[in-house]
């Protein structure tokens, strides 16, 4: 490993929500779900740039986005990049955002991600130790994200909340943490949660992996019992966009709000039912593709997405830019 790569795990305090990892708590579930989630959710740690699992299409819709920001930034002429990802997991998405930001050719590499889980936390560890990035400061640790965090005011470049974190958050929680994550944040909010009208998930694994589960959407709570009879239970609430906005718009200005997988996730195989026959040919895809892009924005179809993808800037950055602006336009009449 390169002696400028620093990775460390520490364990924060205990969560407010729920107050213990007992059964029927959110830190249990991904627990004990160990290696089965990043093999569910990310497609395995061998191919870390694959993006040819079940999340296929939103994974490369995001990956372009954060490509994006950073290709951005580093044109702006900055050489260093500071990325908190909050509900990291196993650590895929920092993992694949640092190395990226090291090709780009930024030497100071600051990234920090925080998850409820400590066995996701120990596996993101691992995957970080096998890094070899010159002036790469890398930390994963296990703690609450809707505490305050340690990071500086506005001194984030990418702040990254994917795939159903913000889900698991109680609803009344989520102004503060929004709040705080605007606090933090110099650049770009990238977060993705399931939406209303959204196809099931256990979370945890692949859906065929449920005996039997059940969402109930007055109490926010999602229950399940797995093929290997472990019964999880947690908090897991459905966004649709309309309530994104209006929580977001106290501390942020949003800058994208589209839905992901309208259509892949509707015409994905089933092994336990499609024959091999039946698999999708590549021009199929690309009509899918095209019917992604034009109706990922469509007030109509946007809540029926499998995921909701929010890209915003806190308000207080906006507003120190517009002053700024202002303040430039005034020197130069």
């Amino acid at each position: 490993m390169d002696k400028h790569v620093t990775v460390r795990v520490k364990s924060g305090r205990a969560m407010s929500w729920p107050p213990t990892d007992d059964e029927h708590s959110i830190a249990f579930a991904y627990n004990q779900a160990g290696e089965s989630y990043e093999s569910y959710a990310d497609g395995g740690a061998d191919e870390l740039f694959a993006f040819d699992g079940q999340h296929a299409f939103g994974d490369r819709t995001i990956w372009s986005i954060l490509d994006g920001k950073l290709r951005a930034l580093r044109s702006s002429g900055a050489r260093s990049v500071r990325i908190l990802d909050l509900g990291c997991g196993p650590g895929t998405w920092l993992c694949r955002v640092v190395m990226r930001a090291s090709e780009l050719g930024f030497t100071s590499i600051q990234a920090r991600g925080i998850d409820i889980a400590e066995t996701q936390v120990r596996r993101a560890s691992a995957r970080g130790r096998r890094l070899a990035i010159a002036g790469l400061e890398l930390a994963f640790e296990s703690g609450d994200i809707c505490a305050q965090q340690p990071e500086a005011s506005l001194s984030v470049d990418l702040c990254l909340c994917l795939y159903g974190v913000l889900n698991h958050i109680p609803i009344d929680h989520m102004p503060n943490l929004l709040s705080e994550v605007a606090r933090v944040t110099r650049g770009d909010f990238i977060a993705t949660m399931r939406a209303k009208g959204s196809m099931p998930t256990i979370c945890v694994d692949a859906i065929e992996e449920a005996r039997w589960f059940w969402h109930d959407h007055r109490n926010d709570l999602l229950e399940a019992e797995l093929q290997n009879g472990r019964h999880i239970s947690f908090g897991f609430h459905l966004f649709d966009a309309d309530e994104i906005r209006a929580l977001s718009a106290p501390s942020f200005e949003m800058t994208e709000l589209r839905g992901l997988d309208l259509f892949h996730g509707r015409f994905a195989g089933d092994r336990r039912w499609n024959p091999s026959s039946a698999r999708t040919s590549a021009g199929f895809l690309r009509e899918l593709d095209r019917l992604e892009h034009l109706y990922c924005r469509d007030p109509e179809f946007l809540d029926h997405a499998t995921h909701l993808l929010f890209v915003a800037t806190p308000r207080n950055v906006v507003s120190r830019s517009n002053t700024c602006d202002t303040r430039v336009s005034h020197r130069t009449r």
